[in-house]
């Protein structure tokens, strides 16, 4: 079994900075997690880890942001409001092609936010 750990740490106010940009949100997130973050009044703490999920991913993938586009890579809570990745398009394929499943943890405090990511192939598919 193959395990890889990504982690990335960003200030929120970088997001903050951001989110005074248009297309921001449009260029790095999907509609469904837009939605989320309209239910969230758009706290910025939580874009800010949502986009270093983003990237926590990309390293635990061990690729880079490459191959794919970020809105391809969705981070959404479940009923209980626990993290977790779902793909679309060609980060799917990629996903699916090297046979990995991926944990998500996320936090923050007034200033910062972080995420990790742990890859870990699927029985059998090594």
């Amino acid at each position: 079994m193959m395990i890889r750990n990504g982690i990335d740490l960003i200030e929120i106010e970088r997001i903050e900075n951001s989110l005074r940009r248009p297309r921001f949100l449009a260029r790095v997130f999907s509609k469904e997690e837009i939605a989320f973050f309209e239910s969230r009044r758009f706290a910025p703490e939580t874009i800010a880890a949502s986009f270093a999920a983003k990237e926590a991913f990309a390293k635990a993938l061990g690729t880079g942001i490459v191959g794919f586009d970020l809105r391809e890579v969705l981070v959404l809570r479940d009923d209980l409001g626990a993290p977790y990745l779902s793909f679309t398009g060609k980060a799917k394929a990629l996903v699916e092609s090297k046979h990995l499943s991926f944990a998500l943890s996320l936090t923050h405090t007034r200033s910062l936010a972080a995420a990790v990511v742990t890859a870990i192939s699927l029985p059998g598919k090594e």
